[in-house]
């Protein structure tokens, strides 16, 4: 825990207001007037003279990767963090309206720069990946704030920085990362992941299995890499949470995707949205094996959006099974976008990947 002043950060809001100017985050709603309210603390309490930032270490041991199965971001595993990090704060807001003052509470639920104040408050520094790196804890850390109109002593940011490591740089598959200090987040996989509409077909190779959320630049961070994995309050609720079976991630209803993932960070998107997610993955995993399950999605799931990235999976392995499913959809399917997605996987069939 660490303190800042509530003063507005001017450089914070122009690096934001640049990059939603380069379309960096084109895929949000923000605007010029959420960069200014995220840098001024007193958007959340007009009173407001210190930040209260906390971060907390979430990381646990990562499982080898498993054929057939996707990959979950580590922060996803457990039991939604909000909820607990919340609690947490709210013992904190409690503590500091006994001595007197007024508070608002933030763990990414409020327009405010989270990263940039914990940096101000000497938590870590903000890496090359974006994330706040802290020492001994790594990138693998939720951040809250308690934003007081109590005049607390500040604490000194640090002086540390990634000095010439591009090490996270190198490990993004899509190039959403500069190496200077911004990303791309129309890039991000972890955006990708999360976003309602179709991804964009030159992206979709560059996913891998990753169905939310995605761990690779923060994995090749050393900082990272060093810091302890003992977090066991966020241990995974279950192996499907932590690695589901793509077939049957494929196949998850809203029942089903109520029961298992409604309580975890993937919660906020839809059932559709991980089912999108998983025909990318299975079109990625170029096994023929998944062709039948594939088949089956194409010719049942009530979505377009899910439809048209099955297809495209179908495309991607181009089995002579997987040609004949993509034939006798479009003859059925009368939804554009799944049609368009149909062609084009016809179209470029012979030049997809095959496995034996």
């Amino acid at each position: 825990m660490r303190i800042a002043p509530a003063t507005a950060l001017d450089a914070t809001r122009e690096r934001f207001r640049a990059s939603i100017a380069r379309g960096d985050l084109a895929s949000w709603p923000y605007d010029d007037r959420h960069a200014a309210a995220a840098a001024d603390p007193r958007t959340l309490l007009a009173d407001a003279r210190s930040v209260v930032c906390v971060a907390v270490a979430y990381a646990v041991p990562a499982p080898p990767p498993a054929r057939g199965h996707g990959l979950v971001s580590n922060y996803a595993w457990s039991n939604d963090y909000h909820h607990r990090l919340y609690a947490l704060l709210r013992n904190l807001a409690r503590a500091i309206e006994g001595l007197g003052g007024a508070t608002a509470i933030a763990c990414d639920t409020a327009p405010i720069a989270e990263r940039a104040f914990a940096e101000r408050a000497g938590l870590g520094w903000i890496g090359k990946h974006t994330n706040l790196i802290a020492p001994q804890l790594g990138s693998y850390v939720f951040l809250g704030e308690v934003v007081t109109s109590l005049a607390l002593a500040p604490d000194e940011p640090l002086r540390t920085t990634c000095g010439s490591c591009t090490r996270c740089v190198s490990a993004c598959p899509t190039g959403a990362l500069r190496g200077d200090y911004t990303i791309d987040a129309t890039r991000c996989i972890s955006d990708l992941t999360q976003r309602r509409d179709p991804i964009p077909l030159d992206l979709r190779p560059l996913i891998g299995e990753w169905v939310w959320g995605c761990d690779l630049c923060q994995e090749a961070c050393p900082p990272t890499v060093r810091a302890p994995r003992d977090a066991a309050s966020f241990a995974p609720r279950d192996d499907a949470t932590r690695a589901p079976d793509l077939q049957a991630l494929l196949a998850v209803r809203s029942g089903e995707y109520e029961r298992r993932y409604a309580r975890t960070a993937m919660g906020w998107r839809s059932a559709a949205i991980l089912r999108r997610n998983a025909a990318v993955a299975l079109g990625n995993g170029l096994d023929r094996a998944d062709v039948p399950a594939l088949e089956r999605s194409l010719a049942e799931d009530p979505h377009e959006l899910v439809r048209a990235h099955v297809a495209w999976a179908l495309g991607r392995i181009g089995s002579p099974r997987a040609e004949a499913a993509l034939r006798a959809a479009l003859a059925r399917e009368t939804a554009t976008l799944v049609r368009d997605e149909i062609r084009d996987a016809l179209t470029t069939f012979s030049q997809t990947l095959v496995v034996s």
